[in-house]
């Protein structure tokens, strides 16, 4: 089993790979990697329970895994698992849901 199905984020924690940035322009010309801009879009791979109100039920997220989302630009907690890197967000951190229509 990969790390990544072992990983669970605890109470409503989002786990994000983040999307990779554009190499080249629709034209084929080369990007340098210091003219690249930080993505700020990436696909949810796990998703905590919720947090705990007050009542001691649970708060539903309002992303699931699969979705992509609009991330800030700061922010976020590295974490590498089987040797790719994720970031780890709190559900009301994510800015976003991209719709997919």
């Amino acid at each position: 089993m990969s790390a990544l199905k072992r990983f669970i984020p605890l109470f409503d924690r989002v786990l994000v790979q983040r999307l990779t940035a554009e190499t080249t322009t629709k034209g084929g010309i080369l990007i340098p990697e210091k003219a690249q801009g930080k993505v700020h879009e990436g696909v949810v791979r796990a998703v905590g329970p919720g947090s705990l109100r007050d009542d001691g039920n649970r708060a539903p997220m309002s992303v699931n895994v699969g979705d992509q989302v609009y991330l800030p630009e700061y922010g976020g907690t590295k974490v590498n698992l089987d040797e790719e890197e994720y970031t780890l967000f709190r559900d009301a951190d994510l800015l976003a849901k991209i719709s997919q229509e």
